[in-house]
């Protein structure tokens, strides 16, 4: 089958099937006391200890598993060699993977063990190895520059690894989110779509042929195969909703941000933000068993991106997702991958429930640490102290224990850059008065917008691709003249603009000249002064010498951010300041906003990052009419999507009722808390609930070797009748695994 554009079917060699990778159970080596493990848990919460207990089992062994490590295909052409290989897979990262008892071969999708690559002498992936299962949407964290993307290619088969092996679960096909895609000539965007679905339409060919075929068939044995064959394509095709291709191919479309006027537009008319939407669109259309997602919400409103979160997290394909929109990872990820100094951490849950995990884990860790460099500290003091005289032999011991310990390493911890701006000059009480701002080009932008932007604020500026607000901002800083109104700069008002395409940098200069231009100081303070304000937005050491246009789009964004920092503007005004931001980064740039005691004027589409720093937003959005309208909100996203649930409720009844006034202004934002998580099962213990899934678990093995057996298709009802009980036994095991979430996080 030939690949389409992002989609890439791996063939799989025949003898590769669920037999490669034998069972959890069969393979257990000696299993230490549960009551001796949890002993050594001691100082835990009763979370936490029931956590513990769960992960209190001896992780797989490859070693016991030598069919895994020798002689398996490598799809993707990476490399590997057998006998290069660890003797193990990756330890267990006590509490924070998966309870092996709830991981069987036969939900394993991939398993990638020490994998490598290296970019000159800077290693990129040293010994990285996971699992992915059936049913997981992992979220890839880490800082820029760590491998994301890298890790993703080797995955695809696009990039081949320097050593390290990829195992597969069976006949699995990928899709691959390309950043840059490519696509057939005088096609609509309708049509090329449509392509994707290639697979399904060929399917329906094959059950039409094979239903005449049937009809015309006298023998009892060919009948039986041939209605057994078509009971496979009718339940495929079902199961993929493949009978409503065009309903599908629309529903997509619109779902992504594609209004019906432009699905017969020509491919080549769309921009570039438009042509990543299509061939995401592409890739949710082919069904793949496995995604890989690149910055899927990359070119996506907020409308859209919603979208997006809830087909994926209804999704039963595998993926793995790479992220900075901390909103959609918790929205749509169920694991989290850790990547970080070539290695991978695996954590259970959303990106919240992995901070979580991640700082209790380094309390542990860094507590760990401290010990023995205090034990060591110790030992080396009394060892000075004591080298000769009555302790001297004392001395020699406590020497020679010293070198046969085991080093604890330090905790393996992502530290964000301390990023502060400096005070702000006070301005006048009006910042910015906006009244009766109208703009409109080949069809309207925005009319009579008017609002007083009051000292100390922090405004949003939020609405879908396209529809005026980088006009709008060029239109209050006075680059653009509106068609009407008037826009009044306050007293003592002095402004500092931060452009996303960052052409505001001269990159033909070093990082630490073009941060902050010259001054009448000695050159040995400007490059000093120059280099420590880098510092404080986390780019150090030689890269602050290196020319802007050899830096990276995280690292440009940080020199553009501290060169604002440098104009000690009391008017910060910031058009998608964390579009190359990795979530740290973002974070601690959120935290230097907040404490700016300036004012603040910003278009972002980062939904969390608007709740932690905007207390107003400007929205654009359709009026009732189908006109654009631009709205003020005072609140965050949160009060903004509250107020649209809360008028889509009241709609029907209200339609013929004005619109309610806006709340009143609040004094101070204040930070809401989420509601207590409530139960929707009835209660039950968790080690009942662990019962139950060992028994659907065995149940589903055994549905799986009945329904490979030869015998078993010989009798085409039986197999339907197995089938559907499958399918059942699926849904209960998934209930099941929900159950047991909750159980472990309210008993």
């Amino acid at each position: 089958m030939t690949a389409a554009a992002g989609f890439l079917p791996i063939p799989r060699a025949t003898d590769r099937s669920r037999k490669a990778f034998p069972s959890y159970r069969s393979n257990r080596t000696a299993k230490p006391c549960p009551k001796v493990r949890f002993r050594r848990l001691c100082g835990l919460s009763q979370k936490r200890r029931i956590r513990a207990r769960l992960d209190a089992h001896v992780p797989f062994s490859v070693a016991n598993n030598p069919s895994i490590m020798k002689n398996s295909p490598r799809p993707g052409g990476v490399s590997s060699d057998g006998a290069s290989l660890t003797a193990t897979a990756p330890r267990s990262r006590w509490p924070l993977e998966p309870p092996a008892r709830f991981r069987t071969a036969a939900m394993l999708i991939l398993r990638a063990v020490e994998l490598k690559k290296r970019y000159a002498v800077e290693p990129i992936l040293d010994g990285a190895s996971f699992d992915v299962y059936a049913g997981d949407r992992i979220g890839l964290v880490g800082p820029n520059g760590t491998g994301k993307t890298t890790l993703l290619k080797i995955v695809a088969g696009m990039l081949e690894a320097d050593a390290g092996t990829l195992e597969w679960g069976g006949d699995i096909r990928i899709g691959y989110l390309e950043q840059h895609p490519t696509f057939a000539p005088n096609r609509t965007v309708r049509d090329e779509a449509r392509s994707a679905l290639a697979r399904f339409i060929e399917m329906q060919h094959e059950a039409e042929t094979t239903a005449a075929a049937l009809a015309e068939c006298t023998d009892p044995k060919e009948q039986a195969r041939l209605s057994e064959r078509l009971d496979r394509l009718h339940h495929e095709l079902q199961l993929q909703d493949a009978y409503h291709l065009d309903h599908k191919v629309e529903r997509v479309l619109e779902g992504l941000g594609f209004p019906p006027a432009m699905f017969d537009a020509q491919v080549s008319t769309l921009s570039g933000g438009e042509q990543n939407r299509l061939i995401l669109a592409k890739l949710l259309l082919s069904e793949p068993d496995l995604m890989l997602l690149d910055e899927p919400s990359n070119h996506l409103d907020v409308d859209a991106t919603a979208w997006l979160e809830e087909f994926l997290a209804n999704h039963r394909a595998a993926m793995l997702i790479v992220s900075h929109d901390r909103y959609f990872l918790d929205r749509v990820t169920n694991r989290t991958f850790e990547l970080f100094r070539g290695t991978i951490d695996a954590y259970r849950g959303n990106f919240t429930s992995y901070t979580k995990q991640k700082e209790e884990r380094l309390l542990v860790e860094r507590r760990t640490y401290e010990k023995q460099q205090e034990e060591i500290a110790k030992a080396e003091e009394f060892i000075r102290r004591h080298h000769y005289g009555q302790k001297a032999a004392q001395a020699e011991d406590r020497r020679k224990k010293l070198a046969r310990i085991e080093l604890v390493p330090p905790p393996r911890e992502i530290v964000p850059p301390p990023m502060a701006f400096p005070p702000a000059e006070r301005s006048g009480d009006v910042v910015l008065r906006v009244e009766g701002l109208t703009k409109a080009y080949d069809k309207p932008l925005f009319a009579d917008v008017t609002f007083d932007l009051a000292r100390g604020e922090r405004w949003g500026i939020l609405g879908p691709n396209g529809c005026g607000k980088t006009t709008f901002l060029r239109c209050l800083l006075g680059d653009e003249s509106p068609d009407a109104g008037t826009v009044v700069r306050g007293h003592n008002v002095t402004v500092g603009y931060f452009d996303q395409h960052l052409i505001t940098l001269d990159e033909s200069r070093r990082a630490c000249d073009a941060v902050l231009p010259g001054r009448t100081i000695s050159e040995d303070m400007i490059e000093e002064k120059r280099r420590d304000l880098l510092a404080r937005f986390g780019l150090v050491g030689d890269r602050a010498l290196q020319p802007v246009k050899s830096l990276s789009g995280g690292e440009r964004c940080r020199v553009a951010l501290a060169r604002l920092a440098a104009v000690g503007a009391n008017f910060l005004v910031l058009d998608e300041p964390t579009n190359h931001l990795d979530l740290w980064a973002r974070d601690a740039l959120e935290k230097a906003l907040r404490e700016f005691d300036g004012t603040i004027l910003f278009v972002s589409h980062d939904r969390y990052f608007i709740d932690q720093v905007a207390d107003h937003l400007v929205v654009f959005e359709p009026g009732s009419d189908g006109s654009p309208r631009v709205r003020i909100v005072y609140g965050n996203f949160t009060t903004y999507r509250n107020l649209r649930e809360q008028e889509a409720a009241t709609a029907p009844a209200a339609s013929s009722k004005p619109q309610a006034a806006e709340p009143p202004k609040p004094s101070r934002r204040k930070k809401e808390t989420p509601p207590k998580r409530k139960r929707r099962f009835p209660y039950r213990k968790v080690e009942d609930i662990e019962n139950d899934i060992q028994a659907k678990e065995a149940e589903i093995e055994s549905l799986h070797a009945e329904l490979a057996s030869p015998e078993t298709h010989k009798d085409g009802e039986r197999v339907r009748s197995l089938t559907a009980r499958l399918e059942q036994c699926q849904k209960e095991l998934d209930q099941l695994y929900a159950r047991w979430e909750e159980a472990v996080e309210l008993n």
